[in-house]
């Protein structure tokens, strides 16, 4: 998988089952996923118990998967 598209739909499944956070927007900032594996960096604002917040974010992909993230407050 390295369309775009479903990375980011991955990446806001991976957001919601982890932590909890509703995706309210998310941008792509630098995609270097290729078959599969590498990272997706995003600047996002997420909801968590109605309170909004902005992150910039870095998903680490291995067989299309997330496996790890980056986060920071912007």
């Amino acid at each position: 998988m390295t369309d775009e598209h479903d990375l980011v739909e991955t990446a806001k499944e991976y957001l919601k089952s982890h932590y909890g956070e509703d995706t309210v927007f998310m941008t792509v900032k630098d995609n270097k996923v290729a078959n599969g594996t590498g990272t997706l960096s995003v600047d996002c604002t997420v909801s968590l118990n109605g309170h909004k917040s902005d992150w910039s974010k870095k998903f680490h992909f291995r067989s299309s998967e997330v496996v790890n993230m980056d986060a920071r407050l912007r």
